[in-house]
């Protein structure tokens, strides 16, 4: 039978993997399951020590684990040529990583402040971009690069904020990059997912009332789990999804055409 997802052995990048509950370690559960060797960045030395225990608990195998500052574009150079320089060739990137100050997502957009909004582009939107950049020596010919989105890129969502207009400019980043990326055969996507508790949720205020709203409204009627987006990523970042580049796929029950 032939292997239509071809991931084995394959050399994937996943970033943002905080806890269980990430988004990313959602979609590196499932690239462990397609047989991918799986490379991890971190920023902190405690969200090393987090995702150590966490891949001790289920035995998963690391290729690599590399510090990576989001913010800092020595930090992605160097953590890219660490990882280039080890397993030679990349051939898939997940990006998940998003970020706001607290106070930039409560009370009134309008009241955004000027650094708030920087530090969530540059840490949301830009990084992505970097990351790019720095891995493109070593990505494959038919490499894919997959981010991850939210609804409140293209509708305004109470309590969103300052992050829905980050997740703008990151799916804009996303079309802008296939340009320069598909000169190289790489491709780039992402998935807009769906409301999931994760740590970055708890941010949102009203959360539960829109994990509600999806159940009532949803075609599916259900919210949607990191699994979902762990294996819609193992579509994208296969060989299943080579004539795919530039898109927004949604994982969120059909909710983001309901009228």
């Amino acid at each position: 039978m032939e292997d239509l997802i071809q991931l084995e052995g394959k050399n994937i990048v996943v970033m943002g993997v905080a806890n269980e509950r990430s988004i990313a370690w959602g979609v590196a559960e499932s690239l462990y399951k397609a047989g991918a060797k799986v490379i991890y960045t971190y920023r902190l030395d405690r969200s090393r020590e987090k995702l150590e225990k966490l891949l001790e608990k289920y035995n998963y195998p690391a290729e690599m684990i590399v510090r990576c500052d989001v913010n800092s574009d020595e930090s992605i150079s160097q953590a890219f040529t660490e990882i280039g320089e080890k397993v030679g060739t990349i051939h898939g990137l997940v990006h998940s990583v998003a970020f706001a100050n607290a106070d930039d997502l409560k009370g009134d957009f309008i009241d955004t402040s000027r650094d708030g909004y920087a530090f969530a582009q540059d840490t949301s939107a830009y990084s992505l971009v970097a990351a790019a950049k720095a891995a493109r020596p070593y990505l494959a010919e038919d490499a894919s690069i997959l981010t991850m989105s939210y609804l409140g890129a293209v509708r305004a969502l109470p309590g969103y904020n300052v992050m829905g207009i980050a997740k703008a400019s990151l799916e804009a980043c996303v079309r802008y990059l296939t340009f320069d990326l598909g000169k190289d055969g790489v491709r780039i996507n992402a998935i807009s997912a769906g409301p999931i508790r994760t740590l970055a949720a708890k941010g949102v205020p009203g959360f539960n009332d829109i994990m509600k709203m999806i159940e009532e409204k949803a075609p599916l009627k259900r919210n949607v789990t990191k699994e979902d987006v762990g294996n819609m990523s193992i579509a994208m970042l296969s060989n299943l999804s080579r004539g795919v580049t530039g898109e927004v796929i949604y994982v969120d029950s059909g909710y983001n055409i309901v009228g």
